[in-house]
């Protein structure tokens, strides 16, 4: 007897909130906060903060229509290899096994965005003729994505620092063993690139034993009208 009683007034209860639910949710209250106050104790969970959407490569901002996002990192003392970024694909990576010690360097066609080349340069060890015979065949417009790994410059001479210079760099002329580098270029660019940052080996102030930070930096590149023929 007392079951069927308590069963009863069980239901009563919850007729009576589904009814109330009912006429709320007609008159345009939110039944799904009730819901959750009821089954928390009363009290209303905080709304969760909503995530800054990512675009390509991780930007916070779209770019702009004919224009190429993109992420360059340089690598992290010799222990972690740079990463090249564009348009949402990974060019240069530790996990695609095509970065090496010294120059990372991707060349894309600057008219549709399509990746021409990419290739690492040992300015360590290796030979800086081989840096020389691929930059200077270089076409109009082709883009010059670059990301140091450990040590860019040792091997560096004047005429391959002269050739970044006519990409567009500024800081190729002063690029010394060990600095973090990371640059974007063109064949054919009339001023200065916007794209370079440099981080200078210092003992005083390197983020590493014997290297500086790792350097981050990305952006929209326009693409370049095809050439006229």
């Amino acid at each position: 007897m007392r079951f069927a009683v308590a069963l009863r007034a069980v239901a009563l209860v919850l007729l009576l909130g589904f009814t109330w639910l009912l006429a709320n949710s007609m008159l345009g209250g939110d039944g799904n906060s009730l819901i959750r106050m009821l089954f928390s104790g009363g009290q209303e969970e905080p709304t969760p903060e909503p995530r800054p959407r990512k675009y390509k490569c991780g930007l916070s901002a779209p770019c702009p229509p004919k224009h190429l996002a993109f992420r360059l990192t340089s690598g992290a003392a010799n222990v972690i290899g740079p990463k090249i970024c564009l348009e949402d694909k990974i060019l240069v990576s530790s996990a695609k096994n095509n970065v090496g010690r010294g120059l990372n360097v991707a060349l894309v066609n600057g008219v549709n965005g399509d990746l021409l080349e990419v290739k690492a340069f040992d300015m360590w060890a290796g030979e800086v003729s081989e840096l020389l015979k691929f930059l200077r065949p270089l076409h109009e417009g082709t883009l010059v994505f670059v990301a140091s790994f450990d040590d860019p410059a040792t091997k560096l001479n004047d005429e391959a620092r002269r050739l970044f210079e006519e990409l567009g760099s500024t800081a190729a002329k002063e690029l010394s063993f060990r600095d973090s580098w990371v640059f974007v270029g063109a064949k054919g660019i009339e001023n200065k690139s916007p794209f370079e940052q440099r981080m200078k080996n210092s003992k005083g102030s390197n983020k590493y034993e014997g290297w500086p930070e790792s350097l981050e930096m990305d952006g929209c590149i326009p693409l370049r009208a095809p050439l006229e023929t």
